[in-house]
């Protein structure tokens, strides 16, 4: 599957980083579960950019409270984004169906202990198909932009 940056890349565009939509993110409206060490957050919100923006974007948190040292933090969100990156297309395939909205879907890590990167990216494709599957279940439900027109 490919994204509007490449197949394997995670860009600038894809990162969630204005305060609106984090606070929009945060606000209680959005759907949460768990792939333990690694909780997801998400929401679909209107799309009002222009077709350059990325129809994902991804925020990534590790507490200080679980790692004091900057340089284990730095190491799972590296992990984070690396099984991101490779495991995109799962949720890219479910979002092509909801015309119009954009997901924003913030990652937290919640463990004190490091874990290999083959078990970060398996929990990740867990959530990552959550995500998906929901999203799916959802289109139903949300109106499109083609049936708002008619």
């Amino acid at each position: 599957m490919e994204s509007t940056t490449g197949t394997y890349t995670f860009g600038k565009e894809e990162r969630l980083c204005r305060k609106l939509l984090i606070d929009q993110l945060f606000s209680g409206k959005a759907s949460s579960f768990s792939a333990w060490p690694i909780r997801g957050v998400f929401l679909l919100v209107d799309d009002c950019q222009s077709e350059k923006a990325a129809s994902t974007e991804l925020l990534i948190s590790v507490s200080k409270r679980y790692f004091k040292r900057a340089v284990k933090r730095n190491r799972v969100k590296r992990q984070i984004r690396e099984a991101y990156r490779k495991n995109k297309a799962l949720i890219a395939e479910a979002l092509e169906k909801v015309t119009g909205k954009k997901l924003l879907l913030a990652v937290i890590w919640q463990d004190a202990k490091l874990h290999d990167t083959a078990r970060v990216e398996s929990k990740i494709q867990i959530l990552l198909r959550r995500v998906a599957d929901k999203l799916l279940h959802e289109e139903d439900r949300l109106p499109s932009c083609s049936k708002e027109d008619k």
